[in-house]
């Protein structure tokens, strides 16, 4: 770059710092420090989320410029992107694409930080805001799905929100709030689009900014296994800084997954199906989304009764337990360190939890299972 362009760019930063004071961001970067140790792979699981999520946001603004919540004209709306808006099946392929894998690395960093211990004290509030993220996805994923109007969305959507109302006193309540009303309708559509760009996305972005402010504050957690061995041998872990070290890698594994968005998109493009008949029959073989299988499957394969309660109430009842359970994670393992009678109970219930969803998500793909 010549001495005139270097001076201009020079002049534009020093205007930028007198008006928005930008330079501390680069102070804390280059202050932050990220644990060098054999599990330092699973910190850049966050940051791919955060990619994928950002990702979702672009192309579900795209995708908003032509989209019509209507009964009449939701489906012929997605249609028209996907036939005659320029890239606009790319776009909606790599909407879906991004969705899924970002539930995907979700899911694995929100157990990579459970077998780490990373809510350990003081980071219980970085676990909690990160659950209800977790949380969250899964409510974009459901509402979500019902918006191309497509015969497989609908009858899914039928069938979770019947899950609704079977819960006590509130599950009246519940099935018609979702619904707006008794049945599937243009109403739920235009219900579940308000919650998928409105709703949802401003309680995500409240609790998203907590989070990484909480992220920013405590920095990167060491294993209890990695501080005790340093303890021992009387020193200091490794680290190397946020800027440019940590955020350079990060910038490769996003540049990676946008490539392999691109490729699934490509090759795989997402399918809209048939257009939704509220009078047609429901399709055989029905089932959500791959990430509400592992609940799908646990109500399905329950009998009837259980000790005199309705089985599939009492299933909504212990994975409702279970979801509060993992939200309240670090308040129940007060002292996650080696050793600790309730860490390792805790460790094995994790491994069997993340057992338990995949074979019960796995009975719902593989042939011959029913």
């Amino acid at each position: 770059m010549s001495a005139e362009g270097t001076g201009s760019v020079a002049r534009l930063l020093a205007w930028l710092e007198e008006r928005a004071g930008w330079s501390f961001l680069v102070d804390l970067g280059r202050h932050k420090k990220v644990p060098l140790h054999r599990h330092t792979i699973w910190y850049y699981l966050g940051g791919m989320t955060l990619f994928l999520f950002l990702v979702q946001v672009c192309t579900g603004i795209l995708l908003l410029l032509y989209y019509r919540a209507s009964a009449g004209e939701a489906f012929e709306s997605v249609q028209f992107i996907v036939s005659k808006v320029p890239f606009g099946w790319l776009v909606r392929s790599i909407h879906s694409w991004s969705a899924n894998l970002l539930i995907f690395v979700l899911f694995i960093h929100m157990f990579s930080v459970f077998f780490l211990k990373a809510y350990r004290r003081p980071r219980e509030l970085t676990w909690i805001t990160g659950t209800l993220l977790l949380f969250l996805m899964l409510g974009f994923g459901f509402s979500g799905y019902l918006l191309p109007w497509n015969k497989l969305a609908f009858f899914a959507t039928q069938v979770g929100t019947e899950v609704a109302g079977v819960v006590p006193v509130l599950g009246s309540f519940a099935l018609r709030f979702l619904r707006g009303g008794k049945q599937v309708t243009g109403g739920t559509l235009a219900r579940f689009y308000g919650l998928h760009v409105a709703v949802l996305p401003a309680l995500t972005a409240t609790v998203l900014g907590i989070h990484l402010f909480l992220v920013q504050k405590h920095g990167m957690s060491e294993p209890p296994a990695v501080e005790a061995k340093q303890k021992a041998m009387g020193r200091a872990g490794s680290s190397m800084p946020f800027l440019p070290d940590f955020l350079l890698r990060d910038l490769i594994g996003w540049c990676a997954a946008l490539g392999a968005l691109a490729a699934l998109a490509a090759i795989f493009p997402w399918e809209l199906g048939e257009k939704a008949d509220p009078f047609a029959p429901a399709p055989a073989g029905i089932r959500p989304e791959w990430y509400f299988c592992w609940m799908f499957q646990t109500l399905k394969v329950l009998p009837a009764h259980i000790l005199g309660f309705e089985g599939e109430l009492l299933g909504i009842l212990v994975i409702n337990a279970a979801g509060l359970i993992w939200l309240l994670v670090p308040l129940l393992d007060r002292n996650p360190v080696p050793g600790n009678r309730v860490t390792r109970f805790f460790s094995v219930l994790g491994w069997v939890t993340l057992a338990y969803m995949a074979v019960m998500t796995a009975t719902v793909y593989l042939p011959g299972w029913k």
